[in-house]
């Protein structure tokens, strides 16, 4: 009896000793007391939501803030409105008081476009020749004169091309270990990215000579490019168009794509044109129309039907040899697009589908 007497004081002696312990965890963090309740899911772009702090053990709590990307989402009859700049994937941030102690606590949220995207199709205005054996990455117009990247190891170029008789003018080759992808043109320079080997590179425009090398910082990979003038836009494969400056092509920042009802990560060569970046989706006959400042995908043109019209070549690659190439001519105020291995460049004017 006197054994089971000491057994029983010893083993609540250790559950005393762990409710102490638990006990002073909680005091050592006491926001972990906390936590953020919003009232609905999904969350939208300038949605309104009602937002609370559940408190576990009912302690008074006092000037609450609240706060996503630094700027603070006041709150109005228990809401806050979602009234931020950019999409994707968001952290929101609570502080308020605890006996005299500022205490934060976050939430991770998606935040969502507010509206669905609208359905583009197409009218052809032209069809030009196109070398088969170019594994369109990238294309661009520049004084009317079209460049284009291809990729693949060992057939990896970047090429001046008249595109009204697919004519390659000037062409230099990379390396046979590098896979080459999206391309831009801007101040004179020529930039390339490859795929999976974190390199991009600068070229001179007139010669091809090439300027410098550069490092990819957070980005995943190299897919497209394009730019507005003042900042290289860069795609990698995931749900976020990086900023590159450039100058020091160093990342500056990112957007998120997204629609009303998901964050999207299929973005693949990429075009600026008036606030807009037009993406060719990734293996699909389809591009995105993305707001430049907030990552919104406003609108999804359908190119179905025009990989039929393309004669398939001895280069063909059934599952490679998709729609790739989106070009915007400023003067024709028309797109032109290809696909790897094409025999067509299609010259385009998209519009509303009724």
């Amino acid at each position: 009896m006197k054994h089971e007497f000491r057994t029983m004081v010893k083993l609540l002696s250790i559950f005393g000793v762990l409710l102490f312990f638990l006990a002073c965890g909680d005091n050592a963090d006491p926001a972990k007391q906390f936590s953020i309740q919003l009232e609905e899911k999904p969350l939208q772009q300038n949605q309104q939501v009602g937002v609370s702090i559940k408190n576990r053990k009912n302690l008074e709590i006092s000037n609450i803030h609240y706060f996503v990307d630094g700027k603070e989402l006041p709150v109005s009859d228990g809401k806050i409105t979602l009234d931020l700049p950019t999409l994707g994937n968001k952290v929101l941030v609570a502080q308020f008081d605890l006996d005299g102690q500022q205490l934060e606590i976050e939430e991770k949220l998606r935040l969502l476009a507010p509206n669905a995207p609208s359905v583009y199709t197409y009218d052809i205005v032209n069809t030009y020749p196109h070398d088969t054996k170019a594994y369109t990455q990238g294309l661009e117009f520049h004084d009317g004169v079209l460049y284009e990247g291809t990729g693949k190891r060992g057939e990896s170029t970047i090429r001046k091309v008249n595109f009204e008789t697919g004519e390659v003018l000037q062409q230099i080759e990379l390396d046979n270990s590098l896979f080459g992808e999206g391309i831009t043109v801007m101040n004179g320079k020529l930039y390339q990215l490859t795929w999976q080997s974190g390199l991009g590179f600068v070229y001179n425009l007139e010669t091809f000579n090439k300027i410098k090398n550069f490092t990819y910082g957070e980005s995943r990979e190299g897919w497209g490019l394009c730019n507005d003038g003042e900042k290289i836009f860069k795609s990698d494969g995931t749900e976020k168009i990086w900023f590159l400056d450039p100058e020091t092509l160093e990342e500056q920042g990112h957007i998120e794509t997204a629609t009303n009802k998901s964050i999207f990560n299929k973005a693949n060569e990429l075009e600026y044109v008036d606030g807009k970046i037009y993406a060719n989706v990734y293996q699909r006959e389809s591009m995105m129309i993305i707001d430049a400042t907030s990552g919104a995908i406003e609108g999804v043109i359908n190119f179905g039907g025009l990989k039929s019209q393309v004669k398939k070549g001895p280069d063909w690659d059934e599952t490679n040899s998709v729609l790739n190439g989106v070009a915007y001519h400023p003067e024709r105020k028309t797109l032109f697009v290809t696909g790897k291995n094409w025999d067509k460049l299609f010259e385009v004017k998209i519009y509303p589908k009724e």
